[in-house]
């Protein structure tokens, strides 16, 4: 039954329009009119309707000439702002908005859950009396009742929708049913966005700054920007300030971060002690814009004010700084990039003046469909490499690739490729280049390339072992004359090593300053075995150089020979299990392993363990940087031994020894870094204790043990 009644007596003149509009819909399974009080009493189902707030109960008696709403049995009322109250005896005005309810519950937009003794709502304000607030489920998968991992008692709790927020009078924080130190004023936000206020502080030990507390603020400045101020206070050293901003708008996203302290800035060189003090710090800022569906500038950038802050404070363990600013346009047939990159060195014998600034990058890519059947790729690239002190290089160069693809009446696969480019390159104080391969000569050089290649895959595929295996031998002869190199600085081609990836490249220098040009014939196989829950997959390859002249590569580097070395990869995946990858080159005089990596993966997303190996043993000349021969381990892994509880691990060790690089300072077995914790992680709650040590010395002082206690409130909002 679905009644429609006005609020005014039905006896009355019929009101103007506007209070028309103001009625309560209302349906029941039985409805009794008593005409001598005014009293509509409604049993069985009843659901209530007035303005967005929704009332549903077993019983409802409405008074009409008072305006109360007594409501009784199963109460439920859902409010305009999505909030759901619950409760036992609910009493409310005809507007079923403003009222009274005992033995409350309110379940916030949010999913967050508020229980009362008593609570009195006016208008959208909620005000409860002897109430707990969680966030947590207080059931589990089959029903039963649970206690919340947190939870916040108070004598009185002020619900808000228009400030978005909880507010608790004189509440206690409850921690796995523990109650700790009494909290005076506390705020939660009521949904998914911010709220202004102290966060969860972090607590941690170690030996670089002894016991810290670090206690963020959390200002939220409207709901599209936020700010949070960290105070850190440590025994070890003075206290520092931490500060991020975030923010959101039609444009894009971006974020500021500043770190400040003052202190002794230690010296990188352990030789050297250090007793200057001054302003210490760190500024990091990243984001992008995207200024129409083509156009979009991102950007990110990181300073240190000196070599050693970053690791003294825990900030970041890289050895360098990069920060770039890039405007990009993207399309379905071009891209266009502009950008500018700079650099900060953190390690001992980097100097900041001879570390290059590259400004500005540009690239440019056009490609067209259907050009003689193939597709044709346009490409323009500048590049200006500055430095304070030493080389400055400046380059521009042009190119075309046409790519043919068919596919034979036998079942090959035919890549036919023609390749053309034109460079000019000018470079200044090239005698300042430390290694004389990458330097080249002073002045102006122009240098044209061009290459044709073939590469044919012809897939040959059957059963085998319940599965299906594939095998397909690939074959790529390329042709490119003689071209100039030695006179060209090389500036972004240096980290040059044969491996599976670059096998069939084109070139095979990772980047435009050198050009492999030597003609060659590239052979190998791809081979995989598919079965239910089982996946192998192989490829192994080598090339030979057709002419016989001095070759451009260093020694090492698997490529200097006309017949090159073996390089290969192979992985092996068993359901979501087990995961196994391993490369490797082998020297093709003695079959020396040159490279051996392994990355293996056991167990399951929640209990794994993952094991890395790296050995690259290529004799390259220690004065190339680039090239450094090293080995090391890496082991991880966690444990999850309760649906809740978790232990983890992970530690590096390098195995590098003066064999195997001859200015290595490891002794065969150095470890680099340790880590250890057990976590606790349920659907609104996160806490941990972990133990991390850092071998690495920087300057003067040794990164040593740290000890933290991680705590993460999920569902509190920020």
């Amino acid at each position: 039954m679905l009644v429609a009644v006005p609020v005014a007596a039905a006896a009355q003149p019929a009101p103007p329009a506007a209070e028309q509009e103001q009625i309560v819909e209302f349906s029941a399974d039985q409805v009794t009119y008593d005409s001598d009080a005014d009293v509509v009493t409604a049993t069985g189902a009843v659901r209530m309707n007035r303005e967005g707030n929704y009332l549903a109960a077993d019983e409802v008696v409405w008074n009409r000439k008072t305006g109360q709403v007594y409501a009784r049995g199963s109460v439920v009322l859902l409010t305009p702002q999505g909030d759901k109250l619950i409760g036992d005896n609910v009493q409310l005005t005809d507007t079923l908005r403003d009222g009274t309810v005992d033995n409350l519950m309110v379940v916030l937009e949010g999913g967050a859950r508020l229980a009362a003794a008593r609570g009195t709502r006016t208008g959208d304000i909620t005000v409860l009396e002897n109430a707990i607030y969680s966030p947590c489920p207080v059931t589990t998968a089959s029903g039963c009742p649970k206690r919340p991992s947190w939870a916040i008692t108070a004598a009185k709790v002020i619900d808000d929708p228009a400030q978005n927020r909880v507010r608790f009078i004189g509440g206690r924080f409850q921690l796995f049913g523990i109650t700790l130190p009494l909290l005076p004023v506390f705020n939660v936000a009521r949904g998914n966005e911010g709220a202004t206020g102290w966060l969860v502080p972090d607590l941690s030990v170690s030996t670089k700054k002894g016991f810290e507390i670090a206690a963020p603020y959390h200002w939220q400045i409207a709901p599209n920007r936020d700010l949070t101020i960290t105070p850190h206070v440590y025994t070890g050293v003075l206290p520092a300030i931490e500060g991020k901003y975030r923010q959101l708008d039609k444009w894009g996203a971006f974020q500021l971060g500043g770190f400040l302290t003052y202190g002794t800035i230690e010296s990188i060189d352990p030789d050297v002690t250090s007793t200057r003090k001054g302003l210490r710090g760190y500024f990091e800022a990243n984001g992008k814009a995207q200024l129409n569906p083509l156009w979009s500038i991102t950007s990110s950038i990181r300073i240190a004010s000196d070599k050693t802050v970053t690791r003294r404070y825990d900030i970041t363990n890289d050895d360098r700084l990069r920060s770039v600013v890039n405007a990009e346009r993207i399309s379905p047939n071009s891209y266009i990039s502009i950008a500018g990159w700079a650099f900060e060195g953190l390690r001992a014998d980097d100097e900041q003046r001879e570390i290059p600034i590259a400004l500005p990058a540009i690239d440019a890519r056009f490609r067209e469909e259907d050009v003689l059947g193939g597709t044709l790729q346009l490409q323009g690239n500048s590049l200006s490499i500055l430095r304070i002190e030493g080389q400055d290089t400046q380059r521009a160069f042009a190119s075309a690739e046409w790519d043919l693809r068919r596919i034979t009446p036998w079942g090959q696969e035919v890549t036919l490729t023609a390749y053309a480019r034109g460079d000019v390159y000018h470079t200044d104080e090239a005698e300042s280049t430390v290694v004389p391969i990458y330097s080249g000569t002073n002045g102006w050089h122009t240098r044209a390339i061009g290459a044709l290649a073939a590469d044919v895959k012809w897939p040959f595929i059957g059963p085998l072992f319940g599965g299906v295996q594939r095998l397909v031998p690939h074959v790529q002869l390329v042709l490119t004359p003689p071209t100039a190199n030695i006179d060209i600085p090389n500036e972004d081609a240096r980290s040059i090593d044969l491996e599976d990836s670059n096998l069939f490249a084109l070139n095979r220098f990772p980047g435009y300053d050198r050009w492999e040009d030597a003609s060659r014939i590239t052979y190998g196989f791809d081979w995989s075995l598919d079965r239910p829950n089982l996946s192998i997959e192989t490829t192994i390859g080598q090339s030979y150089r057709l002419v016989d002249r001095p070759g451009i590569f260093p020694q090492g580097t698997g490529l200097t020979d006309r017949l090159s070395d073996i390089v290969g990869r192979t992985n092996i995946r068993y359901g979501r299990f087990l995961d196994l990858t391993h490369r490797f080159r082998i020297d093709k005089d003695n079959f020396a392993v040159r490279r051996n990596e392994i990355d293996l993966t056991i167990g399951t997303t929640q209990t794994y363990a993952q094991v890395g190996y790296l050995k690259l043993n290529r004799n390259v000349d220690p004065t190339i940087e680039d090239l450094r021969d090293v080995e090391e381990v890496r082991f991880a892994a966690r444990v999850l031994f309760n649906r809740y509880w978790s232990v983890f691990g992970a530690s590096v060790i390098d195995l590098t020894d003066r064999t195997e690089d001859p200015l290595s300072l490891a002794d065969g077995w150095e470890p680099v870094r340790q880590r250890l914790g057990i976590q606790y992680e349920d659907e609104c709650l996160q806490l941990g204790v972990s133990w991390k040590r850092d071998y690495e010395r920087i300057g003067t002082f040794r990164a040593g043990n740290t000890f933290a206690i991680h705590l993460a409130l999920k569902g509190i909002g920020r």
